[in-house]
């Protein structure tokens, strides 16, 4: 069966690498233009061009499907469309090129948390298991039916960055076996019941801590927001980066965003019991350890973030 593979990220590799190593016939692969990265700016490819390049499959760079787009999608003649996290909405004149349609591998179990970042929503709500979907696109926002489901627990310690490399990886399992379902004519999708929540994309804001919630939602926040946009905070009206927090039900009594040391911990008080800080980059500064930060600190217990 001729595929047409569209994704942007790393979390979408594995799924490409799973389809090839399958043996499908991977026609082209639809991705989103070379971005500047790092302090230079310097056009990188994503990582599903870098892998397709490897792999020596044709590339199609494009930030919109539009015409001329769905026009090469065309001229590649896929039979399917499998998507991960490609990252720009498929309009109907492109859904309707392969005779299969276009199927999304979603990292959430839907119609929960239907968006562009699911995982994310999923920990900062506190869900304790989690999960991945293929669905059939449609031009409603993660509404299709839904061929196959994978369910993954939620550990204590983890991130975004974390869930979704695991689920990547299993959720390229899923949709191969979606897929090959598919080709054999044995798919049949069914339609999404169940409560639906929206996941819209993280904005640097997400990431800021709140001191007066309870520990147990800001540790949730700080897991959820890294790697990005990250955790952070102000000190002296100066944002200050934060890798998460550890949760310190019996730490002293400490007014909400007030630092104190506990031993060789470095906590902070919150709107219930204090958070355990790990790590901190101060403005202009490298990561480091909450401890050697501390160390650097007149009087840590005058310290207050805000």
């Amino acid at each position: 069966m001729r595929v047409l593979f569209a994704g942007t990220p790393a979390v979408a590799v594995p799924s490409l690498n799973a389809l090839v190593a399958a043996g499908f016939d991977v026609v082209a692969v639809l991705t989103r233009p070379d971005a500047p990265l790092g302090r230079k700016r310097v056009l990188t490819p994503s990582p599903v061009a870098a892998r397709a390049a490897e792999l020596g499959i044709e590339i199609i760079h494009a930030a919109k499907v539009d015409a001329d787009v769905t026009a090469r999608i065309a001229a590649a003649a896929p039979d399917v469309a499998a998507i991960v996290a490609y990252g720009g909405l498929i309009p109907r004149a492109a859904l309707d090129v392969p005779r299969h349609g276009w199927i999304n591998l979603h990292f959430s179990l839907l119609p929960a948390w239907r968006g562009a970042a699911p995982v994310q929503r999923s920990l900062i709500a506190g869900d304790d298991v989690t999960g991945a979907v293929t669905f059939l696109l449609e031009e409603g926002l993660d509404t299709g039916p839904v061929f196959g489901t994978l369910t993954e627990a939620v550990l204590p310690d983890d991130t975004a960055g974390a869930l979704l490399e695991r689920l990547s990886h299993s959720g390229a399992v899923l949709l191969t076996q979606t897929l090959s379902a598919v080709d054999a004519g044995k798919a049949a999708a069914v339609p999404q019941t169940g409560d639906v929540s929206l996941a819209p994309k993280l904005t640097l804001e997400d990431g800021r801590l709140d001191w007066n919630q309870p520990a147990l939602a800001i540790g949730r926040r700080a897991r959820g927001v890294t790697p990005e946009p990250g955790a952070w905070t102000t000190l002296d009206g100066q944002r200050v980066k934060l890798e998460p927090v550890l949760l310190r039900p019996g730490g002293p009594a400490l007014e909400p965003g007030r630092l104190a040391l506990d031993g060789k911990s470095v906590l902070v008080g919150t709107g219930s019991h204090p958070v355990e800080l790990t790590r901190i980059q101060p403005s202009g500064k490298k990561m480091m350890a909450a401890a050697d930060w501390a160390r650097g600190q007149a009087t840590l217990e005058s310290v207050v973030f805000e």
